[in-house]
């Protein structure tokens, strides 16, 4: 009895006991506790920044589908640009940045 004189009274109550051990569980021994939420909103957060950048590749593959299906000139720019290739009388210059 000597033992239970030093615990204060409202942590004798059976409430605030059953609160104290569902949150416990709750927070830290639960399938989805406190860190597992946390590392799942980092993972998602990382998800949607992902697929923000996906969505904005393929809009800008979609525009230049666009444009070569309209430019006829858009073929050969992509070839000079992407592929390095030029005329039969021209000079090719490379810079490295």
């Amino acid at each position: 009895m000597q033992l239970l004189s030093h615990i204060p009274a409202f942590l004798k109550n059976k409430f605030v006991l059953t609160l104290i051990g569902f949150a416990v569980w709750m927070l830290f021994i639960d399938r989805n506790d406190l860190l597992t939420q946390i590392s799942r909103t980092k993972k998602l957060s990382e998800l949607e920044k992902s697929s923000r950048y996906y969505t904005d590749q393929n809009r800008e593959a979609a525009a230049e589908l666009k444009r070569r299906e309209t430019d006829p000139t858009a073929y050969e720019r992509l070839a000079r640009e992407k592929f390095f290739m030029k005329k039969s009388n021209e000079d090719l210059f490379l810079f490295k940045e």
